[in-house]
């Protein structure tokens, strides 16, 4: 069987962040016509289809859809030399929205701007990450988690004045007090929880019926991953785990948290479920696999690109390590 591959966990040529500081230079690389800049809708990267593949929808500096981006745009750095820019047009307003589906657990609308081209269009990221080249899904991840963060932090968390970007989107400042404030990402851990033939999964209120993923949890102050992965689990099933063992991490973006995969070892299997759960089960192996290859449709394995399907691809390869299986 062949590991799953993760979204959101490569890279570009440089994030070039000595040039951050240097607005002349940005202003440089834009007037030229030889930076490309990436439109984000309320989340939604512009996304180009390519055939079978999707692209980001780059645009030129002279694009109409940026009239509606705020300036300096996010500068992103640098990819086979060419500067790399996002910009939020969230004022922009489709006609025709479907709110109520835009609502659900999952979006599956796109939006196309007035005169673009063929195959341009916004989609929720979760849909395309899987599809998206390395480097492109982690620009799009980062450019998202970014804009989010601007969105919610424009004002001083020290005297509560507005505060001004910066560092060409990578900082606000206060103009009223003088304090800096940065990007915040979030610790979550993401753990897979084993006991012999058998896995601990579990749903949340809203999601899709039959949809099962891994536990997670957010690491609070003061705590170690560990400490974390054994907290997390007993609150939400009262379940006692051992031999903690991290494995990887993935940005994630949905809005801006590093998920921490782990693997850990039950030691009781009685489930005793919390408030933040709807549901949690032990699954077999083989239930897994029924699942995976579509002969078992009553459980919804986890979504192909995310850290919890790359765990549970490396379980059942066997690739955990002996305590885990």
């Amino acid at each position: 069987m062949t590991t799953a591959l993760m979204a959101f966990r490569g890279h570009w040529d440089s994030r070039a962040a000595e040039l951050r500081g240097a607005p002349d230079m940005l202003a440089q690389f834009l007037s030229t016509g030889h930076a490309r800049i990436l439109p984000v809708w309320r989340g939604k990267p512009q996304l180009r289809s390519a055939g079978p593949a999707t692209e980001l929808g780059w645009v030129s500096a002279e694009a109409d859809v940026l009239k509606h981006a705020p300036t300096p745009y996010l500068f992103l750095g640098l990819h086979h030399d060419v500067p790399l820019f996002a910009a939020d047009i969230s004022t922009w307003e489709p006609d025709a929205l479907d709110r109520s589906a835009m609502a659900m657990f999952l979006d599956t609308t796109i939006q196309h701007y007035p005169g673009t081209e063929t195959g341009l269009f916004f989609g929720e990221l979760r849909q395309s990450m899987a599809h998206l080249t390395a480097p492109d899904a982690a620009l799009a991840a980062t450019a998202r988690a970014t804009f989010n963060w601007h969105r919610s932090h424009g004002f001083c968390a020290s005297c509560g004045q507005a505060s001004q970007v910066a560092q060409a989107g990578w900082e606000r400042h206060c103009p009223a007090c003088g304090a800096k404030h940065f990007p915040r990402t979030d610790p979550v851990v993401i753990m897979l929880v084993t006991h012999g033939n058998d896995l601990l999964l579990g749903r949340s209120p809203g999601w899709p019926e039959g949809m099962y993923s891994a536990l997670a949890g957010f690491v609070e102050p003061g705590e170690t991953l560990e400490n974390a992965v054994r907290r997390e689990v007993h609150e939400e099933t009262g379940i006692q785990t051992t031999d903690i063992r991290y494995v990887a991490s993935q940005p994630w973006p949905f809005p801006a948290s590093l998920m921490l995969g782990s693997v850990a070892r039950a030691t009781t299997r009685a489930i005793t479920l919390d408030d933040e759960l709807e549901d949690a089960r032990w699954v077999t192996r083989e239930q897994v696999l029924r699942a995976w290859s579509g002969e078992d449709t009553t459980l919804i394995p986890a979504r192909k690109g995310a850290i919890a399907h790359h765990l549970i691809a490396q379980w059942l390869a066997g690739k955990l390590g002996a305590a885990y299986i």
